[in-house]
């Protein structure tokens, strides 16, 4: 098998798009920015502390929010 059959016959899978962010992206930091309305520092902060347990994150942002 040459190496062009060889990669046909690997089922190719499209992208799925992903509803959280990997662990350690920026793109964690600013989804809990625009889901929750926290500053930067504040999103950052319940990243770091965390990390992708966003059960906690979500409950822990709206705490924020009360205050």
């Amino acid at each position: 098998m040459s190496k062009s059959d060889e990669g046909a016959a690997k089922a190719v899978r499209p992208k799925k798009a992903r509803s959280r962010p990997i662990k350690g992206e920026d793109a964690e930091v600013r989804h809990v920015i625009e889901t929750h309305g926290l500053s930067s520092a504040q999103a950052r902060e319940l990243v770091r502390r965390y990390g992708n347990d966003w059960r906690k994150i979500d409950e822990v942002a709206k705490s924020y929010k009360d205050h």
